[in-house]
């Protein structure tokens, strides 16, 4: 049997003269980019340079729109009213299509970001708001959402198409949801095991929870940060156990298009 899977990185997120990873070689290895819309982290001028090295390269691009929280990184938890949370996801989204047309590439895919991801995987009322704002901008964006989340059922209901994810540097609980990052071994650093624990979630769709336990992920996309040290090592690392194994890495857009067509 053929076996493919995406995998996606958060990119775009320097801003002035503070860099945040290493965008081209990230690029040579992901098959999807999340790019910052300004939210979180990212100046236009970075993004724009992100998406023209992500054209050139022919990876998708979805939008990683976030809680308005430049000094947080966008990882501080918020309680945003509902008119403003819709607006702001349409604002973000709308500000990296116009990059993007100006690229020469277009947006696909909407991934939110840090505590919003974590919030709308399990908030009905946030979730609802996001999912509201993508469909006004443009119901033909795919939401990315962590898998096995109550989101993805949500989405799919109110029309969206939408993509489970799992992450390769981090650690799962027994209950199949990310460790908590203030919890000691969330983050994973050996490239090695992560290699192998990503072959295993493609072959087997499980991965070893953090009491050693076995979790059920099923999953099309694969999320290799690439903001820790060692980051696109790890992702190099990872996809070339994968291809080596025979799996192939392309942008889950690819499969959504083929199968609408099919």
């Amino acid at each position: 049997m053929d076996l493919n899977i995406d995998l996606n990185s958060d990119l775009g997120e320097s801003l002035g003269v503070w860099r945040m990873g290493d965008d081209a070689a990230m690029l040579d290895i992901v098959s999807s980019a999340n790019v910052a819309c300004g939210f979180h982290a990212g100046d236009p001028a970075g993004i724009l340079r992100t998406l023209r090295q992500a054209k050139e390269r022919g990876v998708a691009i979805g939008a990683h729109v976030a809680y308005r929280d430049l000094v947080g990184f966008g990882r501080r938890n918020m309680d945003v009213d509902s008119a403003d949370l819709r607006a702001d996801v349409i604002y973000q989204i709308g500000a990296l299509k116009g990059l993007a047309a100006a690229a020469g590439t277009g947006v696909r895919y909407v991934k939110p970001h840090g505590a919003l991801y974590n919030t709308i995987a399990h908030d009905e009322r946030q979730a609802r708001d996001v999912i509201a704002a993508i469909r006004e901008i443009d119901a033909g964006l795919v939401l990315v959402a962590l898998a096995g989340s109550p989101l993805l059922g949500w989405a799919e209901a109110a029309g969206l198409r939408v993509v489970a994810e799992a992450f390769a540097d981090r650690a799962y609980t027994p209950q199949g949801t990310l460790v908590s990052r203030r919890e000691p071994g969330a983050v994973l650093h050996d490239a090695a095991d992560v290699a192998e624990r990503m072959l295993r979630l493609a072959n087997e769709g499980t991965v070893t929870a953090i009491d050693g336990s076995v979790v059920r992920i099923r999953a099309d996309s694969v999320c290799v940060h690439g903001d820790s040290p060692g980051a696109v090592e790890m992702a190099r690392r990872v996809r070339e156990r994968l291809v080596q194994a025979g799996v192939t890495i392309r942008p889950f857009t690819f499969d959504l298009a083929e199968a609408a067509t099919a």
